[in-house]
């Protein structure tokens, strides 16, 4: 009995050593010096070397002086329970109803889906241009800068993915609008 225990014993200690300790660490050497800003979580500084967020996570950003990204869900704003809203469920309607009076910018016609829709994640930091443009009056109003700065502003952050639409990142957006 104990031939077979001993190396079996023994073969789940070398294993679990081997998958739980030594291939996470070199997996993690390997990140930190091929990738180090994506290992270390694709965080965003300002100029005073502050974390701010992290490119691959939208933050909330509030007032009509920012840009707003998408709406996160109830479970990632207070709530605990998931929002999984279906199309028939009422509550989906009355939660897009209100974001769109609330995102309404007068003379603009209707907010842009994007703007109204969360993500599959609820953590997309990005949204289309057509979505920031929409909001280019009111945080100029805000901001008392002429439109066409923030429209040169939005221009420099499109990014174009190799496989999508061309897509803009809030929080970079903001920390530009930040240093103007």
């Amino acid at each position: 009995m104990s031939t077979t225990i001993r190396p079996a014993l023994s073969l789940l200690v070398l294993m679990a050593l081997i998958t739980g300790v030594a291939y996470p660490l070199v997996v993690t050497g390997i990140a930190q010096v091929a990738f180090p800003d994506q290992a270390n979580g694709s965080l965003v500084r300002d100029a005073d070397g502050k974390v701010r967020g992290s490119s691959l996570i939208a933050q909330d950003f509030t007032g009509d002086g920012w840009f707003h990204p998408r709406p996160r869900p109830a479970r990632l704003r207070r709530f605990p329970a998931a929002s999984n809203l279906g199309p028939s469920n009422p509550a989906l309607a009355t939660r897009i109803f209100d974001d769109a009076n609330k995102e309404q910018v007068p003379g603009q016609g209707p907010v842009p889906l994007a703007s109204l829709t969360t993500s599959g994640s609820g953590l997309d930091p990005h949204l289309p241009p057509q979505a920031i443009a929409y909001q280019l009056a009111r945080v100029a109003a805000a901001r008392n800068v002429p439109v066409s700065t923030l429209q040169r502003l939005l221009d420099e952050h499109i990014e174009s993915p190799l496989v999508g639409p061309p897509v803009v990142n809030v929080l970079a957006l903001n920390m530009a609008l930040e240093n103007l």
